[in-house]
């Protein structure tokens, strides 16, 4: 049912089904694996999953736009927010995830997020306001994150 899509594969959309981009924590060694709880939880779902956590990431890359490597996983991630149907982002209360935050501006306005902030993130406060002030669904676990998403997902499912 689902088909889930990592960089640097092709970003091929079929119309037919919902697609959702993980934004969220990816710090190595940090973060839990909540993109992989997040792909078991909806699997029943006839979605395309974009997540952007790279199998072979390689963290000797020079993160600069010179390096052809690290500009094209930055260019799929923002490729596959732009064409994604819903965008959840999860924030790891143990990580910064400033990437995360970066995104959260970008797409605040885009009325295709579902956020999922934790006690303990280190911005939660900001968060919180961006989340209340662009009127995004703002969930306090992975669970309810996860709820959110299938509801989303699920009911665009029936619609099709």
């Amino acid at each position: 049912m689902i088909k889930i899509i990592k960089p640097p594969e092709p970003l091929l959309i079929d119309p037919q089904r919902p697609s959702l981009f993980l934004a969220g924590s990816i710090a190595m060694g940090q973060a839990e694996p909540w993109q992989a709880m997040v792909e078991h939880a909806l699997a029943d779902l006839p979605i395309t999953i974009f997540n952007p956590r790279r199998d072979q990431w390689d963290a000797s890359w020079v993160q600069s736009i010179t390096n052809p490597a690290f500009r094209a996983q930055v260019e799929w991630e923002l490729e596959a927010q732009e064409r994604a149907d819903l965008i959840i982002m999860y924030f790891a209360p143990q990580t910064q995830a400033p990437i995360t935050l970066l995104e959260l501006g970008l797409f605040a306005h885009s009325q295709r997020l579902i956020v999922c902030c934790p006690d303990g993130f280190w911005r939660k406060g900001n968060v919180e306001v961006v989340c209340a002030r662009y009127n995004i669904p703002l969930a306090s676990s992975l669970d309810m994150l996860i709820q959110h998403a299938r509801q989303r997902l699920g009911s665009w499912v029936a619609e099709g």
